[in-house]
């Protein structure tokens, strides 16, 4: 894939608990096994620390640096200190214009298609058309029929929500 492509975009939404990360999770394994560049962004709603107080790092970001950067052989780590989290459209051309496919947790109040996680046990709404109309959801995963009008795909096979990834057919 050339870096000028945009690559193909996913988001993720559900309640917590519903089984988004590990739908995620299977998701980028299924990708990568295929051979595709896969990205995976992960909103998160609370503040959370990859820095250890102490190392270096840590350091350098509590002395005043609005970035920082650790790298070793096989992958580096960025601290970018910002007032306000970035739009994820921004984020995808920014960090991850190298990939084949983008998995995205979260934002669920972004442009991005987004496909809902469902797990009928825990008697949830739907977020994207119970509690509000959302245009940009293009499918529900779930473990059990849902009257929505859009395509149901099985949760509990991954292998299919990749194909409706890949097959496209949301984006007409």
């Amino acid at each position: 894939m050339s870096a000028r492509q945009k690559p193909t975009t996913m988001a993720f939404v559900a309640w917590s608990g519903t089984g988004k990360t590990t739908l995620v999770e299977n998701l980028v394994r299924l990708a990568a096994e295929q051979g595709l560049c896969v990205g995976a962004l992960k909103h998160d709603a609370h503040r959370f620390e990859i820095d250890k107080p102490g190392k270096d790092s840590h350091r350098f970001t509590t002395a005043g640096a609005d970035s920082t950067m650790i790298v070793a052989a096989d992958k580096l780590a960025l601290v970018h200190l910002h007032k306000t989290a970035p739009p994820v459209d921004e984020l995808i051309t920014r960090h991850f214009g190298h990939c084949d496919l983008v998995l995205v947790e979260g934002w669920k109040t972004s442009d991005l298609p987004r496909i809902e996680v469902h797990r009928h046990e825990l008697g949830r709404p739907l977020l994207c058309r119970d509690e509000t109309y959302d245009p940009n959801l293009v499918a529900v995963a779930s473990d059990g029929s849902v009257d929505v009008d859009v395509p149901v795909l099985d949760l509990n096979n991954p292998a299919s929500v990749l194909d409706f990834i890949q097959r496209g057919a949301w984006r007409s």
